[in-house]
């Protein structure tokens, strides 16, 4: 089991007693430090006092399980406007929205693609009208259209 793993079910928790929803854990390296990153969201929206609330609700946890053996800093922020989209579920709330998808190999000779968010299922994603297959998506972000 990997550290995100095993500190997601706390970090669930502390953003629920601090009135927000879990996004994402990540645990990963940072030039020389670790770093816990705890991303956390809210339909109306996440500040500072939030982020503020998550963290203080989930160090005690931190401190009490002892899920990390080497030392580490602990970060809670927001998933932002341009998140990445991880999975069904996040596309199925996003559905319409404007996101870019960007391929590990190039598909009409560019890696990138922008577009509304159509459809999906288990094995394609749509933009607008250009269908792509999950298995050839390196990630999929929502973007701002200006």
């Amino acid at each position: 089991m990997t550290v995100a793993e095993k500190v997601r079910p706390l970090a669930q928790k502390a953003a629920e007693a601090g009135g927000a929803e879990l996004w994402d854990v990540e645990f990963l390296r940072e030039g020389p430090q670790w770093v816990l990153r705890v991303t956390i969201d809210s339909p109306g929206g996440v500040d500072t006092d939030m982020c503020e609330r998550v963290s203080r609700a989930l160090d005690p946890m931190l401190d009490k399980a002892d899920p990390i053996p080497q030392s580490y800093t602990l970060e809670v922020s927001s998933a932002g406007v341009e998140r990445v989209l991880r999975d069904g579920r996040d596309y199925q709330r996003y559905l319409g929205e404007y996101a870019e998808v960007k391929l590990f190999n190039a598909v009409g000779g560019a890696k990138e693609h922008l577009g509304h968010l159509t459809a999906f299922d288990d094995e394609t994603l749509t933009l607008d009208e250009k269908v792509f297959l999950r298995a050839d998506i390196a990630h999929v972000r929502l973007r701002i259209k200006f």
